[in-house]
């Protein structure tokens, strides 16, 4: 026997014991199927566990009518933080994120103004949608207004007539007048934009 087929042959053995090494030993498990089904579904990401720690600590949303009139006074750069009634929920608000990002991937629903994240929307921009509350819809439009109204889940834009309420109102027509959203993409919009805390409608 050539000193080139002793080679070839010792080769052989370590991959052909190597490969029952791995398949009897924990090595292997890291790449069945099985154990992709132990991973667990849902892994948030790390900057948005920071986002979230850093928003359910610092908020500074409230659902009292002097927290939306002082509003308008604030600078454009100012964010409005945080929840307005119970606290978050970190699986809650990942749902919503990653919800949104979803959302806006479709066709003709990347619609900037909507906010990205609903627990951090920066001041002017809030300034800007709360001007479109009272835009006057067509009886057409006021359908599909209508329709978020009654199937959301919050039966509006938000569970009180807080600043949230008047924003994402104004969205919603903005929405609906400038882009044609229908009411079921308005209600998924208002559901997945909910900043009202809590670990309630969770979409799987």
């Amino acid at each position: 026997m050539n000193k080139q087929l002793q080679i070839t042959i010792v080769a052989i053995a370590i991959l052909v014991g190597g490969y029952f090494y791995l398949s009897s030993g924990p090595a292997f498990d890291l790449l069945s199927s099985s154990s992709e089904e132990k991973m667990p579904s849902h892994v948030l990401s790390e900057a948005l566990a920071a986002r979230f720690d850093y928003l359910s600590k610092n908020g500074n949303s409230s659902c009292s009518a002097s927290f939306r009139s002082s509003i308008p006074s604030m600078a454009d750069d100012d964010r409005l933080q945080g929840s307005c009634c119970s606290p978050m929920s970190v699986h809650r608000y990942s749902e919503q994120v990653e919800g949104l990002v979803k959302f806006k991937a479709v066709a003709g629903q990347n619609i900037e103004k909507i906010p990205d994240d609903p627990y951090d929307v920066e001041a002017g921009l809030a300034k800007e949608l709360m001007s479109y509350y009272d835009l006057e819809l067509t009886p057409e439009e006021q359908k599909a207004y209508d329709y978020a109204m009654q199937n959301s889940s919050e039966k509006g834009p938000c569970c009180c007539k807080c600043w949230r309420w008047y924003v994402y109102g104004g969205l919603g027509k903005y929405l609906i007048k400038n882009h044609g959203f229908t009411g079921e993409q308005v209600t998924q919009v208002w559901d997945l934009s909910d900043g009202c805390g809590g670990a309630s409608e969770h979409h799987h």
